[in-house]
């Protein structure tokens, strides 16, 4: 997977378009071999909650849904534009990498 927790990424398409924010959550489904990003702060839904106990109040909370991955890109640090992300190999271990400027993401 390209995009990992703690990534900052871009969105390009839905009604959050051109936002940006920190991943906070990726999620796969094995079954449709799909993968999903919770970004923080986009995708907003009210979810209506009843009272718990006699006495309590409902509420409503607004919590951050999941966004298609291919719906997001990564921010490059050194640029700070979107860019694509590569692979290298370095010794032993693969690396991301920003195609825009050729930096280190990990």
């Amino acid at each position: 997977m390209k995009i990992k927790t703690g990534d900052k990424v871009k969105i390009l398409s839905g009604k959050d378009r051109g936002k940006t924010g920190k991943v906070i959550q990726v999620l796969f489904n094995k079954k449709k071999s799909h993968h999903m990003v919770v970004v923080e702060g986009a995708n907003i839904l009210k979810k209506h909650m009843r009272p718990q106990k006699r006495g309590d109040k409902g509420q409503i909370i607004e919590l951050p849904a999941p966004l298609d991955a291919s719906n997001v890109m990564i921010i490059d640090s050194k640029s700070g534009k979107p860019t694509r992300v590569g692979y290298t190999v370095e010794g032993k271990s693969k690396k991301r990498i920003a195609k825009v400027s050729g930096e280190f993401l990990d």
